[in-house]
């Protein structure tokens, strides 16, 4: 769990700043998407197989073609 204690003079603008920052580091904000709905077993399965081809795709396109 991230804390940040406000310092004596530090505005509340760079205390947010800094707890936005701490929260990014330890990816709390994507952990909670994760854990914020249940998928069944078999749906898990197809999405990870869906990324897998969107992963693949990227990678096929972003080498260059040889022209021979």
């Amino acid at each position: 769990m991230a804390e940040v204690f406000v310092q004596d003079g530090e505005s509340l603008e760079s205390a947010l700043r800094r707890f936005k920052r701490k929260v990014q580091q330890e990816d709390i904000i994507r952990d909670a998407k994760r854990h914020s709905f249940h998928l069944k077993p078999g749906e898990k399965r197809r999405l990870k197989q869906a990324l897998a081809r969107k992963r693949a795709r990227k990678k096929r396109r972003s080498f260059p073609r040889r022209v021979t």
